[in-house]
């Protein structure tokens, strides 16, 4: 008899175990789930969000580096816009980036080029520049103003 109540007790334990093992358990998503854009728990990949009937205007700017000069060396949007700015490199290795609004491309060599989205959520005057060297320091810098 005592080996029942002991079976028993053994499989008790072993069912409780399971419940609470996996009850905060999440189900893998599917093939389908992955083809579909549906983000995965703990994963980095950011969520897209898709607007109907909302047209999205983007403000497109192509800029040319060569050492130490972009052109344009200004940009203006209003506050709110969506920006993509290509940045082509006419001679030398530079790169763009705007601190601000967390801009930055690769450094490119000459005759590549990059291109960077994103929204202009901040009112101000900013300062986009080459990180490379010194060219910074050199006049490699250029304003891009929201209003």
């Amino acid at each position: 008899m005592n080996n029942k109540v002991v079976l028993v007790l053994v499989v008790l334990i072993l069912i409780i175990g399971g419940f609470l093992l996996f009850k905060n358990s999440t189900v893998a998503p599917t093939g389908s789930d992955l083809e579909l854009g549906v983000p995965v728990p703990g994963s980095d990949v950011e969520e897209t969000v898709v607007v109907e009937n909302e047209e999205i205007t983007i403000k497109e700017f192509v800029v040319t580096g060569v050492p130490f000069s972009f052109t344009p060396n200004s940009m203006v949007v209003n506050k709110g816009d969506t920006v993509k700015v290509t940045f082509k490199n006419g001679g030398g290795t530079h790169d763009f980036k705007i601190d601000e609004f967390n801009v930055a491309t690769p450094i490119i060599n000459a005759g590549e080029e990059q291109s960077v989205t994103f929204v202009a959520d901040k009112s101000g005057t900013f300062e986009y520049y080459c990180s490379v060297g010194n060219h910074r320091a050199l006049g490699m810098v250029g304003t891009f103003t929201v209003r």
